[in-house]
């Protein structure tokens, strides 16, 4: 199996159920959905604000946060997680969102700064006339603090709008993969607790087309929304024998042929960058590639 069939997609596609309607220009389906084994969690009961609390109202569950000129906002879970399956469902804002980040992601930053874990599932604003970009990325003991960053970037441009409905994403880790991406070592694999993450904040630095467009606060506030959570995962504490929801409908690991399809489908039409395919990078941090 090559890299890219390991890496591109990273975590991704266990948001494989992008849309909650039928999409005839759409992926194949991939037959089987881990989310419809877990069920659906109240944002109260997993998760409290972290910071930016008047940028932040939860309404019948369904959780709003937004940035203005002022503040951003995030929130974070109650409890830390080994392992698991960690989704929900996001509502983006429509029109000009340059350099604004909506994220959805595990770490560990506050209890290692400087030496942290993490894996994202970022929104990328953009201009009205363009798709936002999904970009996700692992960073693993310090490989995204300071100076010394070594991301593992993969980025695609949505095929659906997400400003128009709730769509759902999840990252599925296990102690041996984070679906398509193996542990090879522990240099390059994410392995000590981490708590679940989401926020929106103003990146105009690098987040849209490398920075050339900023954030226009004469379009605030900007708003996401996020519901549906489904958390499911073992806690530093539990036992050995604790297992993840699988991602195979058998169990048995690995992805499934129609999941497969499902994958390349996404990576062939809508794939825009791979770090494993950047040949500025010096892949001599990246083994995997």
């Amino acid at each position: 199996m090559d890299h890219l069939q390991l890496v591109s997609l990273l975590f991704l596609i266990l948001m494989f159920p992008l849309t909650n309607k039928a999409n005839v220009n759409g992926p194949p389906s991939p037959g089987y959905y881990p989310s419809r084994r877990i069920g659906s969690t109240e944002f109260d009961q997993v998760c409290t604000n972290l910071w930016g609390p008047q940028h932040q109202t939860l309404d019948q569950g369904t959780l709003t946060i937004w940035l203005d000129i002022n503040s951003g906002s995030g929130f974070k879970s109650l409890s830390p997680y080994s392992s698991g399956y960690f989704g929900a469902s996001v509502k983006l804002q429509s029109g000009y969102t340059a350099g604004v980040i909506t994220s959805f992601y595990l770490s560990n930053n506050e209890d290692y700064p400087g030496n942290h874990d993490e894996i994202d599932i970022e929104f990328l604003g953009t201009t009205e006339d363009k798709p936002y970009v999904l970009q996700t990325n692992v960073y693993n003991r310090g490989s995204g603090d300071g100076s010394n960053i070594i991301g593992r970037e993969v980025k695609f441009n949505l095929w659906f709008d997400p400003a128009k409905d709730f769509h759902n994403y999840a990252i599925f880790w296990d102690p041996d993969e984070i679906v398509r991406y193996p542990r090879k070592n522990d240099d390059s694999f994410p392995s000590r607790p981490m708590w679940v993450y989401g926020s929106i904040w103003d990146a105009s630095s690098w987040a849209t087309e490398n920075g050339k467009y900023k954030a226009d606060y004469s379009y605030q506030p900007f708003v996401s929304q996020y519901n549906n959570f489904k958390i499911s995962g073992c806690d530093p504490n539990s036992p050995v024998q604790c297992r993840p929801v699988s991602d195979h409908p058998s169990r048995s690991g690995g992805m499934s042929r129609h999941q497969n399809a499902a994958m390349a489908w996404v990576q062939n039409n809508y794939k825009v960058y791979d770090y494993c395919q950047d040949i500025l990078r010096d892949h001599s941090f990246t083994p995997e590639c």
